[in-house]
């Protein structure tokens, strides 16, 4: 049986699960939500960034991004960031959406997985 590392962990959510030599990110989201969306772009992939690194990988082997956007109106300027972050030939799978999410203010949350 493989052992399950979940990393800041707290009674409702992981914000990194490692499982075998894989990597599931939970939804991250921007710290300063005054922030345009490039800036909570540019805020979720850091954190990514750093959660990918605490498990022991990084994001040129991310397998899947999956991307809720509050508005599809900020698609173009998010696309702009992401496409400045990810690593050229090794970009993953990826889905991109409009939805409600959490709190008002928040106009992006990124999950992401990735092998180790």
């Amino acid at each position: 049986m493989t052992d399950i590392t979940r990393l800041d962990q707290n009674a409702r959510r992981s914000r990194a699960v490692i499982h075998g030599d894989t990597v599931y990110l939970a939804g991250q989201t921007a710290d300063d939500r005054s922030a345009d969306i490039a800036g909570q772009t540019r805020q979720v992939l850091a954190k990514i960034d750093e959660m990918l690194a605490a498990a022991g990988t990084d994001k040129s082997r991310l397998l899947n991004v999956t991307i809720w956007l509050k508005s599809m109106a900020d698609f173009n300027a998010m696309n702009a960031v992401y496409d400045a972050w990810v690593v050229p030939g090794h970009t993953p799978a990826r889905c991109c959406g409009q939805v409600e999410l959490a709190v008002p203010d928040i106009r992006v949350e990124i999950m992401a997985i990735a092998a180790r």
